[in-house]
């Protein structure tokens, strides 16, 4: 029954009669196929249209040529430690993070998680290391079988729903906890270590933070988490939501996404032998404030992201950075030196963990390289200069990623023109809908 890698994959696969093979979409979303537990054993090959990598939120595709004519298909390669029996399925089940490679072995320019691999080997190249480490927010609530309806949390011990009065509360009044035990025990079987829980703002809002390390391996942590979390409330009659902003006059939901960098020794690139700050530090500072601009459909990818950035709460969609200001974009957490690292708060829960992780070391990189300086860093209340606020609709945040030169040289032509494809479609979606507040507020007005 153990996922102990340790342990030869015949022997933690035993009894295991299907395996979801799955890769993440431009979304973030586990797309793939089921196969069995023969067939995997015995190296049958996967393969998976190279078109779902670009599939909408909604579930359509965006024109043949963003993915090549002939929708020709992917090879589905499995990542070799993360393989892992599901702990919550009733059956003998597992489930395998795989790589999306060209049928010729080699990188799919449309695969995150090989965008994300190929931001990690321009820093190997230097012989240094990425660290990094995020904390995902998400809600807890009441089924929601109507989508007029807004969210709610579920019936308390008391009989009553939680209004938004518990945040940092440890009380287990919200009746969530034979959940959440149930969660802490399918992360300890898939081998998901947790730094800390939290009850966040938000009413029945969580957050997890992850043990810093690789980057890969925290994008496949967070991705399974996120799959892991649905499965389980599904289980205990609940909902767990990842929207950015799911209930209005509420804080959003985030991914603060906390990096350094380590040379071949070890030591954080960011503080010198005295303690004191680097210029790489500020160079990396400098490359975010240059380039998240252009990034920000990247971490703020649907139309609700947007809501949570524009209605801040303590997500604040500006570039500035400071020592210890949730208010800043760039966050820099009171630590030792040696734990001196830059949190990126713009990501949103929505984010494909994969992209939010490539862009965010990308950019920092990309500063680096130039020797970018940042602007002076700002405390207490402030107003944002104009230069260093963000989109703050998808629209604008489209236009102006389809504008980058910037990242096309880092993600490719492929990835951003199929992105962007993709979502323009989701944005003509929402567009061709009315919704509530228009009838209510302009019916008897306009």
């Amino acid at each position: 029954m153990s996922n102990d890698p340790g342990i030869p994959l015949a022997e933690r696969l035993a009894g295991v009669e299907e395996i979801e093979c799955v890769t993440p979409d431009l979304n973030g979303v586990p797309r793939g196929k089921v196969m069995t537990g023969e067939g995997f054993l015995t190296g049958r090959r996967l393969q998976l249209a190279r078109g779902v990598l670009l599939q909408c939120i909604m579930g359509g595709y965006p024109a043949a040529k963003f993915y090549g004519s002939d929708d020709g298909d992917l090879a589905l390669i499995a990542e070799p430690t993360q393989i892992h029996r599901l702990p919550w399925s009733d059956e003998p089940r597992a489930f395998a993070i795989c790589d999306a490679l060209e049928l010729d072995g080699k990188p799919s320019g449309l695969s995150t998680r090989g965008l994300l691999k190929q931001v990690v080997a321009r820093y190997a190249e230097r012989g240094w290391s990425p660290v990094v480490a995020t904390e995902l927010e998400f809600f807890v609530f009441a089924p929601n079988p109507d989508p007029l309806e807004a969210f709610q949390a579920p019936v308390g011990l008391d009989g009553r729903r939680e209004i938004g009065h518990s945040a940092f509360s440890v009380s287990s009044n919200n009746g969530l906890r034979p959940f959440f035990q149930d969660v802490y025990r399918c992360m300890e079987a898939v081998g998901l270590e947790r730094d800390t829980f939290m009850h966040e703002m938000g009413t029945t809002q969580f957050e997890i933070n992850f043990l810093h390390g690789d980057p890969v391996l925290l994008a496949d942590q967070t991705f399974l988490f996120k799959h892991l979390l649905k499965e389980v409330a599904l289980k205990h009659g609940l909902i767990v939501v990842c929207m950015a902003k799911p209930l209005a006059h509420t804080p959003g939901s985030s991914m603060h996404i906390h990096q350094s960098i380590v040379d071949g020794e070890g030591r954080n690139i960011f503080s010198d032998a005295q303690g004191e700050a680097t210029p790489e530090f500020r160079h990396f500072i400098g490359g975010l404030q240059a380039c998240l601009s252009d990034f920000t459909l990247l971490f703020a990818p649907n139309v609700n992201s947007f809501q949570r950035l524009c209605h801040p709460y303590a997500s604040p969609n500006n570039a500035c950075w400071s020592h210890d200001n949730r208010a800043a974009g760039l966050r820099i957490p009171a630590s030792a030196p040696v734990a001196r690292r830059v949190e990126n708060r713009l990501p949103g829960a929505d984010a494909n963990p994969y992209l939010a992780i490539a862009a965010s070391l990308a950019a920092g990189l990309h500063g680096i390289e130039r020797a970018l300086e940042p602007t002076a860093p700002i405390q207490g209340e402030f107003e944002v200069p104009p230069e260093l606020l963000l989109p703050c609709t998808m629209y604008d945040a489209l236009q102006r990623l389809q504008r980058s030169e910037l990242a096309r040289e880092v993600f490719g032509n492929e990835f951003i023109d199929g992105y962007s494809a993709t979502k323009s479609m989701e944005l003509t979606s929402f567009f061709d809908e009315i919704t509530p507040w228009e009838r209510r507020v302009l019916a008897s007005q306009a």
